[in-house]
């Protein structure tokens, strides 16, 4: 088995078995491809001055005949043998060269995220022996809290769009479902017509490893949708429009996370609200208005779809002030 095939086939695990997004198995396919550079003793392109494919085009040559054959199969072998036989030592110095980089510390975590489920995965297939990362641990990380937009800075946004036009009225209804549901930007992108439930008031939602849930969606990113929905069947184009996909661009074609992000930066600015907002922080304003009002954390859970209570109580930090009104009110001798 070749170094490629290796992890290709660990890539191929995560997107087909356990459904990780294709953004997701690009990062750990980065990740793997800087920590086989630095393992072969390529600086250059472990640091990010050469394109790490580049040894994945040399060892590509390999099937190509010709008198480079030979050393490229040396190459493509050695870098296997590496990559297999890592020890936690060379972990050690990678985490080193790592902190040399100018990485977050979130950062140099996912990278080591990415090789403890590498080296997992290779142990369970008895690819490898011993995990090279079982006694090292992960670098503490700094608490950032997520940034959210306060309810009147929430209406100005949601008020910026122009819903006489189609794509105005598209951009509306989104980013009211954004708000409503507190959806990823992923799973909105990835909604059908048939995953709204309009009588109901719920919308069904494809979560991170293709697991669904159902979320309540308010009546007014009910109505926006509506409305967004009848200018599009009103368009004389919509005949050739993805039948299935409930957000569509002006071709017609299901919308990407990068366009709802571009739009969301055209707003920002049309509003002047600052332009570091993204999708993402109305996903943390969905939460931290929720338990302003009263939700209960597990409730708040089930909404953002989190596999873990502790994924959401980072919110709790954000609602101080209610926490503080809740006991003055509640406890005997506050």
């Amino acid at each position: 088995m070749t170094e490629n095939s290796l992890i290709d086939e660990f890539l191929n695990y995560l997107k087909f078995e356990r459904h990780f997004s294709p953004h997701t198995a690009k990062c750990y396919s980065a990740d793997l491809a800087q920590f086989c550079a630095f393992l072969s003793g390529n600086m250059a392109a472990a640091s990010g001055r050469q394109n790490f494919s580049s040894a994945s085009r040399t060892v590509a040559a390999a099937g190509q005949g010709g008198a480079e054959t030979g050393a490229a199969l040396m190459v493509e072998v050695s870098v296997q043998q590496k990559l297999r036989d890592a020890t936690s030592d060379q972990i050690k110095e990678y985490l080193a060269f790592l902190g040399t980089q100018s990485y977050s510390k979130s950062t140099v975590a996912r990278k080591l995220a990415t090789l403890r489920s590498f080296y997992k995965f290779c142990l369970r297939r008895s690819y490898v022996k011993v995990h090279p990362l079982a006694t090292i641990r992960t670098p503490k990380q700094e608490k950032r809290l997520p940034k959210f937009l306060e309810l009147n800075d929430i209406n100005r946004l949601l008020s910026t769009p122009d819903i006489n036009t189609l794509l105005g009225a598209r951009d509306r209804a989104m980013l009211e479902v954004l708000f409503s549901t507190g959806v990823r930007v992923s799973e909105l992108v990835d909604m059908n017509f048939n995953d709204v439930n309009f009588e109901g008031g719920t919308i069904r939602v494809s979560g991170k490893g293709k697991k669904q849930r159902t979320a309540p969606i308010g009546p007014t990113a009910i109505a926006s949708i509506k409305r967004y929905l009848e200018l599009r069947r009103a368009d004389v184009r919509s005949a050739g429009f993805d039948p299935e996909a409930l957000f569509v661009n002006k071709h017609g074609q299901r919308l990407s996370t990068r366009s709802v992000r571009r739009k969301l930066d055209k707003y920002l600015a049309e509003s002047g609200l600052d332009p570091s907002i993204s999708p993402h922080t109305l996903r943390h304003s969905f939460a931290t208005h929720m338990l302003n009002n009263g939700a209960d954390l597990r409730s708040v859970q089930e909404l953002l779809g989190h596999q873990s209570l502790s994924t959401t109580q980072v919110y709790t930090h954000l609602t101080a002030p209610r926490l503080k009104a809740v006991y003055d009110d509640t406890h005997p001798r506050a």
